[in-house]
């Protein structure tokens, strides 16, 4: 069985984040860019899948700007077969990037796509919902815990909910979206380093893969929050209900 892994190439979790002048968007120029955190850990899975024999390869699949092509090698030196790039300048919506995995998956035919619930840019949580409506397959996201068995051609999904936790058994092929308590990634050895660089990526471009670019999101601007002011020291119990009831408004 193939894996179908999606990595997406994001700013770093610990740069902090610079709004553009012209608040068009964030600043990524000059700016240290890494692998999703939350797509590291769909890659683990998928690595520690393979490794238990329960899958023969994984590819690994990033779309964007050719500087993706460095996130796939930081994959491919984690421990992917080959990795997958789809090259386009503009930017990317869930649904577009849905289409594109739709495509992909008729092509490569896998028998699992795994991908991180959400990236820490855009916070969508849309992806893997919205692939998994388009090719008709069933889903468990933010998953905890995942069992599969290939006999039965089923996997078993623990998802972290509300109230709990939740237990899905869905039937081959599926769509999973990983939460944080899944796995802790592994860190790439410099052996697997220079392995990765001689490892296949191939390009594609969403017209070869028949797949028009829209969006019916448009947008507007991007702003910081707004700072928070600073706390105050206060004399006494009768002071701080004073002011959380007519200052605050909360009481």
């Amino acid at each position: 069985m193939k894996i179908m892994v999606s990595l997406k190439r994001v700013v770093d979790y610990a740069v902090k984040i610079r709004v553009k002048p012209d608040k068009s968007g964030v600043e990524t120029q000059n700016v240290k860019m890494s692998m999703n955190p939350f797509c590291e850990i769909a890659l683990e899975e998928a690595l520690r899948i393979k490794e238990s024999g329960m899958a023969s390869e994984v590819v690994a699949v990033s779309m964007g700007l050719k500087q993706c092509v460095d996130t796939l090698r930081t994959g491919l030196a984690m421990g992917a077969d080959r990795g997958i790039h789809v090259e386009t300048d503009g930017p990317l919506y869930p649904l577009s990037v849905a289409k594109l995995l739709r495509a992909l998956v008729k092509v490569e035919k896998p028998g699992l796509l795994i991908l991180g619930k959400q990236a820490i840019d855009d916070d969508c949580n849309q992806t893997g919902q919205m692939v998994a409506g388009l090719l008709n397959w069933p889903q468990g996201t933010f998953a905890s815990k995942v069992v599969l068995d290939k006999e039965k051609q089923v996997v078993t999904v623990d998802r972290e909910v509300d109230g709990g936790l939740e237990t899905l058994c869905l039937d081959l092929p599926a769509v999973i979206t990983t939460d944080l308590r899944l796995n802790q990634p592994r860190y790439a050895t410099l052996p697997n380093i220079m392995k990765a660089k001689s490892k296949v990526i191939k390009k594609y471009t969403p017209q070869d893969l028949n797949v028009e670019l829209k969006s019916d999101i448009e947008q507007v601007q991007v702003t910081e929050p707004p700072k928070r002011k600073a706390g105050v020291l206060v004399s006494s119990v009768d002071e701080l209900i004073d002011k959380l009831k007519n200052e605050a408004h909360v009481i």
